[in-house]
């Protein structure tokens, strides 16, 4: 059948189902990313996710003219709320560049189109600005874009904006629980605050910083990022007991991540209260070593776990990726440590590898890296 004659029909048919729709029905079952291990599914509402999309967008100051490259997966919460949802509610294009991840036809989609707004996960910014073509593509038309799904480091933030004409990027923070998300920086935002925070919460959510008690701590430290409001999904899909965990009494989704909100309303994420690492009764966040070592000329990559120790409880792991046509081994990579950083932060153990264990939307499972030198080092009974 013809699209002129199907179109009026599919109206009539959205005209008549319109009014039996319940903005907080179930129209998603969204599957968490399984970085920490068996994928959970979040239930989405349209109220979740419609507005959410819009607000992502709204951040972005996309409009009309603009078009997306989406290289991100649409089964993802980044691909299908913050990519096709934004560009809905703000009129703007879709261009999906290939079916699978691929740096190349990110460029290609970038160059031939003339996109405006470029997504990834910091992974997939690293993997386009290292390919060896990379200067021969003009990418010039792109002004925006949203980088997200996991923790930036800051001199990726700085290369985006600089080599990829990125000058309007914004930084997002969110869980797929939360629709995704809570937190967004701004084009507005001053320059250090772009490249070195999540930036500010979302219009119509809230969000607080408490600690083991559930207190609400002073600004500027560190405890659970819990977010409420609008975003907040219906809950586990037939799994109330595991709800009742992350939902509490209040409405409030805890997110299981450690942050800050500073006096001015910046948040930053200082590693997950999972990953904390507690090493001679030293409390130590992974991130802080990561921010670190993504200074090291040679690092293109790095993920920092603890491993269990008998003596000190847990010792620091760093893996490593190196840039194409750079060497650096273990000893290289402490030495760049040692009197730059407090001395029981240093790694015990480096590796160099030449790449991570990911789930399919490109963040790095830092589980798989634990149990995998827990093995090698033959600590499975610790």
């Amino acid at each position: 059948m013809s699209r002129s004659w199907r179109a009026p029909a599919e109206r009539a048919r959205l005209a008549e189902i319109g009014p039996e729709l319940d903005p907080n029905g179930a129209i998603n079952i969204q599957f968490t990313s399984g970085t920490t291990g068996l994928p959970k599914g979040a239930t989405l509402s349209h109220r979740n996710i419609l507005n959410n999309g819009y607000f992502v967008g709204r951040a972005q100051g996309l409009g009309e003219g603009d078009r997306i490259c989406v290289p991100v997966p649409l089964y993802h919460c980044f691909g299908m709320v913050m990519g096709n949802l934004a560009s809905v509610t703000h009129g703007a294009a879709m261009v999906y560049p290939s079916e699978g991840f691929d740096p190349e036809a990110v460029l290609r989609a970038v160059e031939a189109e003339r996109c405006t707004a470029l997504y990834g996960v910091p992974t997939m910014f690293i993997a386009v600005l290292a390919h060896a073509g990379f200067d021969d593509f003009d990418v010039s038309s792109l002004r925006t874009g949203c980088m997200a799904g996991a923790i930036c480091p800051e001199p990726l933030m700085r290369q985006v904006i600089g080599r990829l004409n990125m000058r309007d990027v914004t930084i997002a923070y969110g869980m797929t629980e939360t629709s995704p998300v809570s937190f967004q920086t701004s084009p507005d935002d001053p320059l250090e605050r772009r490249v070195g925070s999540i930036g500010r919460v979302q219009p119509h959510l809230e969000c607080k910083i408490v600690d083991s008690d559930g207190n609400i701590v002073p600004a500027g430290q560190p405890g659970e990022l819990c977010t409420r409001g609008y975003s907040v999904m219906l809950g586990y899909w037939g799994e109330p007991e595991r709800t009742a965990e992350s939902i509490d009494a209040e409405g409030w989704m805890h997110s299981g991540d450690l942050a800050t909100i500073d006096a001015e309303g910046y948040g930053n994420i200082v590693g997950r209260l999972k990953d904390m690492v507690i090493r001679g009764g030293e409390n130590i966040y992974p991130r802080e070593i990561e921010d670190y070592l993504y200074r090291h000329p040679a690092v293109e990559d790095v993920a920092v776990v603890g491993v269990p120790d008998a003596r000190m409880g847990e010792e620091l792991c760093a893996w490593v990726r190196l840039k194409p046509g750079t060497e650096a081994d273990d000893e290289a990579i402490r030495a760049f440590c040692r009197g730059q950083i407090a001395h029981y932060k240093v790694p015990r153990y480096v590796r160099i590898v030449d790449a991570f264990p990911t789930t399919v939307t490109g963040k790095i499972q830092k589980y798989l890296i634990r149990e995998t030198m827990v093995a090698d080092l033959g600590k499975e009974d610790m």
